[in-house]
């Protein structure tokens, strides 16, 4: 557990304390209202804890409110432990539909917040499944440009590297088949670098490049 997390739970237990004593030393009294209001502040303080290690798990907001979940989870806390000595106070039955209206409304929050982190992960594993392939291929281009001796063919090499770092890295089903065939150049110049063989080099980096400026084209079409 983090520094930050014990200081939480240390301030959440204190607050805990400072309710349970004013509300219990307080001469409130004693009703079905009382009880309720202060069983709501209670449960609004447990709520703190079930939410707190999520929130700060990642800039999480609450789909429905916009606001990050855990100003939600502070609000709702600050408005049902406002309500509940008010109503202890006031001993009357109006706050208990008052109350459950404000617990429904921080659940929806918290759900909603929830099944957002969710989607943005999910998100951001699709992102980066769409550019490993680009990544990988770039990423060798320039391991094949350092490998070089020639000082043609390592112009040609660096060229093509460059190209493709220019590139759209976003991948998709539509450009498979020219990706796979880009790589395949790739792959061959490698072998052709590791020969020596400067004229299957140019050959494969020219095959490569037009490979890559279909791969370009078909990318700004999809996004046309």
């Amino acid at each position: 557990m983090s520094k930050n997390s014990v200081r939480f739970y240390i301030s959440l237990a204190a607050v805990l304390v400072a309710f349970c004593v004013i509300a219990l030393v307080v001469p409130f009294v004693r009703t079905a209202a009382f009880w309720v209001s202060f069983a709501f502040g209670v449960a609004a303080i447990g709520i703190q804890a079930y939410t707190m290690p999520r929130a700060m798990a990642g800039n999480t907001r609450s789909k429905f409110y916009g606001f990050p979940i855990l100003r939600i989870s502070f609000l709702y806390l600050a408005v049902q432990l406002g309500l509940s000595l008010l109503f202890m106070a006031l001993a009357q039955w109006v706050p208990v539909v008052l109350y459950l209206l404000l617990l429904c409304a921080a659940l929806i929050g918290f759900v909603g917040a929830d099944s957002v982190r969710e989607e943005v992960e999910r998100q951001d594993v699709q992102a980066k499944r769409q550019v490993s392939v680009m990544r990988a291929l770039q990423s060798k281009a320039r391991a094949i440009a350092a490998q070089c001796e020639g000082d043609e063919a390592r112009k040609a090499v660096t060229r093509l590297s460059e190209d493709l770092s220019y590139s759209d890295p976003v991948s998709s089903p539509a450009i498979a088949d020219v990706e796979t065939e880009l790589a395949a150049c790739i792959d061959n110049l490698q072998q052709a670098v590791v020969d020596g063989s400067e004229e299957e080099i140019l050959a494969l980096c020219r095959k490569a490049a037009a490979a890559l400026a279909e791969r370009n084209r078909l990318c700004k079409l999809n996004k046309g």
